[in-house]
């Protein structure tokens, strides 16, 4: 068989040959390897001739043994159970510290976190291995909304990507009173920072403070009773609220009309012109208005002393007055002071409205006077405690009265305008 030279010198060439014992042994005997060194000297290929056999001998040209090719390292030509054929050493291996064909790099170590993995492949962001003091994370794909950008950072609020499931929005900047607060953020009223169309934001949704649950600022009128501060509000005047949020009270000042005032002076007198129950004063409410009326008898009636004006009246009071009726006749005695303690003369029983005409036990009828004038009530009365306060005036008799309990008695009036209501 040919061997083509390859160039190579001082090859050892191991030739499997056979050994005879002292007396020769056939083919059948125990084989041996010789090493014979062989030099190839070209390309030239050999087609027969002796092998080259000894020590340092020198083959000059291609060599052929027993169909053996020269490779330029030892070569086991054959051996028992070979028959003669020949193996060759182990190829490339990643991590052998050589880069070879098909292999990004090779830094002879199994480490997954330097610059070349243990596959021999240059590292790189995506790959999913975390390369060390060069990447922060790598999960080996390329969304942009988790934990790690396919940029192999670690996503964080204010990178402008808004990381899923935690970052409601990333503006990527710090402006804190934008669409996106710097804790990327939507905005909202209760989170502590003022929009452009919040009044206020306290960080809080409680509408009793100064800022309300609705991020406005807090006034009377809005609806909330702002604590410390307002007593209630009901969004405006009501019975129980007045308009600047304090309870409804006559006598604060305040005209509530929801709680049917009329007028408020701030104080309880009933002499001016708004009475302590918050109503206007009027002509006939019994209370006498100062430097307006001159008498108010709590009603409007004419010629009862008090005119409907709440004038004083000075005209004859009992012409025409159906509660009087003129004297009839006369008597020399049976008049009367009614408070003997007030009056005890004709003439102060009748400015006090205390006098009286009649008496039972004597024949004068009860619409008499001691000189047949004046005016008697229509309105027939019955003495009652006569030892007590009554007393007998003018005429025959004047005196403490006695045993006059029952008589029938009538008012008197001296003179057209003493008469007065009762």
């Amino acid at each position: 068989m040919a061997i083509r030279g390859y160039g190579w010198s001082g090859v050892v060439l191991v030739v499997l040959v056979g050994c005879g014992d002292s007396g020769g042994r056939d083919s059948n005997s125990d084989s041996a390897f010789t090493t014979v060194p062989v030099t190839a000297t070209g390309g030239a290929e050999s087609t027969g001739g002796a092998p080259t056999t000894g020590e340092g001998q020198t083959s000059t040209g291609p060599t052929s043994l027993s169909g053996a090719t020269t490779t330029g390292d030892p070569v086991t030509t054959g051996d028992a159970s070979s028959g003669g054929e020949a193996s060759s050493g182990a190829g490339p291996v990643c991590g052998d510290g050589n880069v070879d064909p098909g292999e990004d790099c090779d830094d002879g170590n199994d480490v997954e976190t330097d610059a070349c993995t243990s596959a021999c492949v240059a590292a790189a962001c995506g790959d999913g291995l975390v390369q060390e003091g060069v990447e922060p994370c790598d999960d080996g794909n390329d969304v942009e909304t988790d934990a790690c950008t396919s940029a192999c950072v670690a996503a964080k609020c204010g990178d402008g990507i808004v990381q899923e499931g935690v970052e409601g929005c990333d503006d990527g900047n710090q402006v804190d009173d934008d669409a996106c607060s710097n804790g990327c953020a939507l905005p909202g009223c209760g989170d502590g920072i003022k929009q452009p169309a919040e009044a206020c934001d306290d960080g809080n949704m409680i509408d009793t403070d100064a800022c309300t649950g609705m991020c406005q600022a807090a006034i009377c009128g809005d609806g909330f009773i702002q604590a410390m501060v307002e007593t209630c509000d009901d969004k405006g005047e009501s019975k129980l609220c007045d308009k600047d949020c304090s309870a409804a009270k006559c006598g604060d000042g305040l005209v509530n009309m929801a709680a049917g005032e009329v007028c408020d002076d701030g104080n309880m007198v009933d002499t001016d012109a708004c009475l302590g129950t918050c109503v206007a004063a009027k002509c006939g409410d019994g209370k006498v208005q100062a430097g307006v009326e001159d008498c108010d008898d709590g009603n409007v009636n004419p010629n009862d002393g008090c005119s409907a004006m709440c004038k004083k009246e000075v005209a004859a009071a009992c012409l025409n007055n159906p509660k009087w009726t003129a004297v009839t006749c006369t008597t020399t005695k049976w008049m009367w002071s009614s408070d003997k303690a007030q009056a005890i003369t004709l003439a102060d029983a009748n400015t006090k409205k205390l006098l009286w005409s009649g008496c039972s036990h004597a024949p004068y009828a009860d619409t008499c006077s001691l000189d047949g004038k004046g005016w008697v009530s229509t309105m027939e009365y019955v003495m009652a405690g006569c030892n007590a306060t009554w007393y007998h005036l003018g005429g025959e008799y004047t005196g403490n009265c006695g045993g006059h309990d029952g008589d029938k008695v009538r008012r008197l009036a001296l003179t057209q305008n003493d008469c007065y209501d009762y």
